[in-house]
């Protein structure tokens, strides 16, 4: 009995040891898995979207060697009424307006600061179509009528192959696709944890067979098609979007800070929702898109882009929010009114006509509460309103 006692003790001794070996091994998968666990956690938020990269790869968008470029004040601003109840109902962390280039209001909340570089979520996705426009001016991607598989051949027998570009530059893809972020088995849940375990979006993207819809016929918001984008636009080039964006987007932009991507286990660009900066920094970007693409007297984004990327040319439903490619054009909106938005609470709004932008970044846990969405429409209508 002995020596059985002592053979059981040696094999347990073994599995501690084995397991112990696979933690260490594993420790940064592990590390990453439990992060996005917690990611939005009511006692982690806050600091968590300030500090993305302490808990995913990540890949550096340096801001060029430009000088930083100037952001005046203009005369102070008072939010019209409702606007501190509206701050902390939507858990702003970071409130800035711009009229005319000028900062007119700029606040941060809840412990965050001009430092933080607070995560864009789904904000990215309109960097990244200003970034394909530029790239289809250089000609280095012939037609947004061109056949997805003819730049991403990975995606030949998958949902996507019918697919043109125009398709997914305005989420009609048909593709099936869960984009429910409180279900923990949704396929952006999934998504989340691929690239938590260091997997590849690519193979993720290929991995679908099914739509609910031919491509172009109806829209419906799933943020694989923005991968998708990405992989058409590495295919194009044979370069990385990090790359692309750092020279072609970020650089002429004249950045404090430059900032950051989310990256999998590749190394490639968390693009439907991975960008880091501070929010003067997402605002510089937003007077850039307000000025028709044109930034410190260089033509950033062509204009024809920023003007047929921000109009309503998908197939949603008559009367509903519209969208452009990977811009948001809300109910009612005259021309020129269109904005960038990231889930929990992120936004870049623009009225072009009054040369207003506005920048909030949020951890607004209610952000698909009834009515959360229009309470913000309805607030930045009046801060233009009263500027």
């Amino acid at each position: 009995m002995r020596s059985i006692g002592k053979w059981l003790g040696r094999i347990l001794l073994a599995m501690v040891l084995a397991a112990a070996v696979v933690g260490f091994w594993k420790r940064e998968e592990i590390t990453r898995l439990l992060a996005v666990n917690s990611l939005f956690s009511a006692e982690k938020i806050v600091f968590n979207f300030s500090n993305m990269d302490t808990a995913f790869l990540t890949a550096p968008l340096p801001r060029g060697t430009l000088p930083t470029s100037e952001l005046a004040h203009g005369p102070a601003f008072d939010l019209p009424q409702g606007g501190t109840e509206w701050i902390e109902d939507r858990a702003l962390t970071s409130l800035l307006i711009l009229k005319d280039g000028q900062i007119r209001y700029e606040e941060y909340f809840l412990g965050t600061g001009p430092d933080d570089r607070r995560i864009s979520w789904s904000i990215a996705k309109s960097y990244l179509s200003a970034l394909f426009g530029v790239l289809l001016d250089e000609g280095a991607i012939a037609s947004i009528d061109d056949p997805v598989v003819k730049y991403a051949p990975q995606l030949k027998g998958s949902a996507y192959e019918p697919a043109t570009i125009r398709n997914v530059l305005n989420m009609a893809s048909g593709i099936t696709f869960d984009e429910d972020y409180f279900d923990k088995n949704s396929d952006i849940n999934r998504m989340g944890r691929v690239i938590a375990l260091g997997g590849t979006l690519d193979d993720f993207s290929a991995s679908f067979t099914a739509r609910f819809a031919e491509p172009g016929q109806t829209w419906k918001y799933v943020s694989i098609d923005t991968h998708v984008i990405g992989m058409i636009v590495r295919g194009a080039t044979g370069r990385s979007v990090t790359e692309l964006m750092a020279e072609k987007i970020i650089a002429p932009l004249g950045l404090e800070r430059g900032g950051y991507y989310i990256t999998d286990g590749a190394g490639v660009a968390f693009v439907l929702g991975g960008l880091n900066f501070t929010t003067r920094d997402y605002a510089r970007f937003g007077q850039m898109i307000v000025q028709n693409g044109a930034y410190g007297g260089r033509q950033v984004v062509p204009a024809e882009w920023i003007a047929a990327s921000t109009a309503p040319s998908a197939p949603t439903e008559p009367g509903k929010t519209g969208y452009g490619y990977q811009w948001w054009i809300p109910v009612g909106a005259h021309p020129g009114e269109f904005l960038a938005r990231g889930v929990y609470g992120q936004f870049i709004y623009f009225d072009q006509p009054r040369g207003v932008v506005i920048v909030t970044t949020a951890a607004d846990r209610g952000f698909r509460d009834p009515g959360a969405y229009d309470s913000n429409i309805e607030m930045f209508r009046k801060i233009v309103k009263n500027l």
